[in-house]
């Protein structure tokens, strides 16, 4: 299980530097604003950093759990990951989030986050979605009292279907849901995901599996 472990060590690494990342931008926003440069990132403190790195301690903690997601493979895995954040430095209602996920067929699952299946079989993941804040769960008893400011899509590569096709199933769904919540769609970097990020992201998963899936 070495090679899981380090993966979502790895993963809960690059959530947090993300975080971190939101954390440093409002902590900018005077300086950004004098300069009336756009504002990207909603409001995460140092308390979301600690919680989320918990979190993730807890995924890695417990291989044997997450190898039905996140099964080994001789293969390098490769992670991809997109954020939807309220703009303005807003953030969505729980239960209407929650609708919207499941509104495109997301459904609630392992490690209490949402995740695309390969029609109905749920060993089969082909994106998943977790809250930006902690613990990255949903609490769906009481989604209705929460505020969310923002979400994170990943895919883990190699999955059940084609990286691309992956892919493109997550950038639908990222692109239906910030229409329907009125939100910001950014990359892995925080920064707004414009066309030519998104043809990168996708020839950058075509390299991979040249490299690493073709004999």
């Amino acid at each position: 299980m070495d090679g899981l472990r380090w993966l979502l060590l790895f993963f809960g690494i690059l959530v947090i530097a993300g975080v971190y990342v939101y954390s440093r931008r409002e902590r900018d926003k005077p300086a950004r604003e004098k300069s009336g440069s756009p504002r990207i990132a909603p409001n995460l403190g140092d308390k979301e950093v600690d919680t989320a790195a918990s979190a993730f301690d807890e995924l890695r903690d417990d291989p044997q759990q997450a190898a039905d997601d996140f099964p080994q493979s001789d293969v390098p895995q490769k992670i991809v990951t997109l954020r939807l954040i309220a703009r303005d430095g807003g953030a969505f209602r729980g239960d209407e989030l929650i609708l919207s996920m499941r509104g495109i067929g997301l459904r609630h699952g392992k490690f209490g986050i949402f995740h695309r299946f390969v029609g109905n079989d749920e060993n089969k993941t082909i994106f998943s979605a977790a809250s930006l804040v902690e613990p990255g769960s949903f609490d769906l008893a009481n989604i209705k009292d929460q505020e969310i400011p923002g979400i994170s899509l990943f895919l883990v590569l190699p999955g059940p279907v084609d990286g691309v096709e992956a892919f493109d199933l997550m950038m639908e769904a990222a692109r239906v849901l910030a229409q329907s919540l009125g939100a910001e769609l950014l990359d892995e970097s925080g920064s707004t995901l414009s066309i030519q990020r998104e043809r990168y992201m996708r020839e950058e998963i075509i390299q991979y599996q040249h490299s690493n899936l073709v004999a």
